[in-house]
């Protein structure tokens, strides 16, 4: 009754991002809908082009009937409404500025998704699988890859099951 995500490591392409000086250091926010979000302890120094910075974060959304009734309910809403635009957790690459400059905020500088939905009408889990994380100023232009667990089959069956239930 919970849905694994593991955030694995980050490498960047030829992109705006690479060659901007101002960012320096990132982290990786996941967030499920608007329930929660969760992101990499560490931040890291930007990877040079063709090296990837490895996060190797695990983190366990709990779906259980019992404590979490209103994850698993917005899960079951996913599985019967297909035109529910939340079906995504959603991974963002953000910008952590330095320690010498603090008034600098932290920047969202690139998103990556993993469609529950998906998993479910595929049956099978994500598994060290890399992803494209698009430039958050151009949404057409991919910016890098993230590779990510993302174990859910499971949990999003057993909410199906209750769904027919109901």
């Amino acid at each position: 009754e919970k849905i694994r995500i593991e955030i694995i490591s980050l490498g960047l392409t030829e992109s705006r991002i690479a060659s901007d000086e101002t960012i320096q250091q990132l982290f990786v926010e996941c967030r499920l809908y608007n329930f929660l979000a969760e992101e990499t302890p560490l931040s890291l120094p930007k990877p040079t082009s063709g090296q990837r910075i490895h996060y190797n974060y695990s983190n366990v959304i709990h779906v259980d009937k019992a404590n979490n009734r209103a994850r698993r309910e917005y899960l079951k809403s996913m599985l019967l409404k297909p035109d529910l635009h939340g079906d995504s957790l959603r991974f963002t690459v953000v910008s952590d500025p330095p320690e010498d400059e603090q008034d600098l905020e932290c920047e969202d500088i690139g998103f990556a998704y993993v469609s529950l939905r998906e998993i479910f009408q595929k049956k099978r889990d994500i598994i060290e699988q890399d992803i494209d994380v698009f430039d958050s100023q151009d949404d057409s232009a991919v910016i890098g890859k993230l590779k990510v667990t993302v174990e859910a089959l499971h949990a999003l069956r057993s909410v199906y099951e209750e769904c027919k239930d109901d």
